[in-house]
């Protein structure tokens, strides 16, 4: 466990992980969504646990040859002591 999780000397692995439409020419399921949130809940409720060191929120409006479309996403970054062995298994 972390003394100080205020230290970012402390974590040498930090996870990625993009919740939410990104990439207009790839819109994302409702379930590939719920997937990336699970892996965020792994992160944090797993052995290591992982911190949420920073969020980004995005969002944007593209017209794309018709419709507007609003992209949403949030961007977790979770630090770790060490890589999880359960990040080699998922993908």
């Amino acid at each position: 466990m972390l003394n100080n999780p205020l230290e970012l000397a402390n974590f040498r692995f930090i996870k990625r992980i993009v919740v939410g439409n990104d990439n207009p020419d790839q819109m994302r399921s409702e379930a590939e969504v719920q997937s990336q949130m699970d892996l965020v809940n792994l992160c944090l409720g797993s052995t290591p646990r992982g911190r949420i060191l920073g969020l980004e929120k995005n969002v944007s409006v593209r017209d794309i040859g018709g419709p507007e479309v609003i992209m949403q996403s949030l961007v977790y970054h979770i630090g770790f002591e060490r890589k999880p062995y359960f990040l080699d298994e998922a993908k």
